[in-house]
């Protein structure tokens, strides 16, 4: 996808709008010592342009995020998944029994668009749950995560092969993330993504993508264009955070801080 492609898959806020009209969504985010995680995804999801952004962590971790992320609600259990536009679960949440449990009870009660990544990967893995995967679910996979996932290996074009072999399969869209990350629909068709750089490559990166696109799925947008919409933007984000800080010193939370003029960028077009 190009720039020009990228900037007419956005939608327009209606100048009377109110922050319900532009969704709720949910993180399950976050363990004790990951908190990071928690706080990079839910400042992503905020500037993705949702309305409303719950995390939900361990209770003993409540004032990070009410001190980190004050446009932030708190949330220590699931309950009524139904609320929520979107759902998103992994980044930092591990994968010991509490972990296993909360991922358990999302794919048996999440009706709203939903996102995977990270850990709940790895939980899907070991527990063979791809069967589980609510149709239309965004996966967010590195390669090894892919790799454990799907059992696919070799080189970058034969995993890309795997992933639309394994979102055919599954009807999930999937996010091989990597230079040139590729985001591969529910039928196959595969969308290249043409921004990003190498200091991208760093710790949080993948929980800002991640809360970039569940809060463009809790906005209405599909699946697929949520998640290719927000791969673009992740790595255009990146780029200019590069321009301006080196690749060499750039962090997760850069990225985070040039979203927005990512969408500036697209908005002139």
């Amino acid at each position: 996808m190009n720039i020009e492609e990228a900037a007419r898959l956005i939608k327009k806020r209606p100048a009377d709008a109110h922050k319900g009209v532009f969704g709720k969504a949910l993180l399950c985010v976050g363990s004790y010592g990951m908190m990071g995680a928690a706080v990079l995804s839910a400042r992503a999801c905020l500037r993705s342009g949702v309305g409303l952004c719950y995390v939900c962590s361990p209770e003993r971790c409540m004032d990070i995020v009410q001190i980190s992320v004050p446009e932030a609600v708190f949330r220590m259990s699931l309950e009524n998944l139904q609320q929520y536009d979107a759902v998103g679960c992994g980044c930092g949440i591990g994968t010991e029994a509490e972990a296993v449990n909360k991922l358990e009870y999302i794919l048996g009660n999440a009706s709203t668009p939903l996102l995977l990544d990270a850990d709940a990967l790895n939980i899907v893995s070991a527990k063979g749950w791809q069967d589980r995967l609510p149709k239309g679910t965004v996966i967010t996979p590195h390669p090894l995560e892919f790799h454990r996932i799907s059992g696919a290996g070799g080189s970058r074009e034969e995993q890309i092969e795997a992933a639309q072999v394994f979102a055919v399969k599954y009807g999930v869209v999937v996010v091989l993330k990597g230079a040139g990350t590729a985001v591969v629909n529910t039928d196959g068709t595969v969308d290249i993504n043409t921004t990003g750089n190498s200091g991208m490559a760093t710790a949080g990166s993948g929980d800002v993508l991640s809360g970039i696109i569940t809060g463009l799925l809790a906005q209405g947008y599909s699946p697929f264009d949520a998640a290719r919409l927000g791969v673009f933007l992740h790595g255009m984000a990146g780029d200019i955070a590069a321009a301006e800080r080196s690749e060499q010193a750039l962090i997760a939370s850069d990225i985070v801080d040039n979203v927005g003029s990512g969408f500036m960028k697209l908005r002139l077009l």
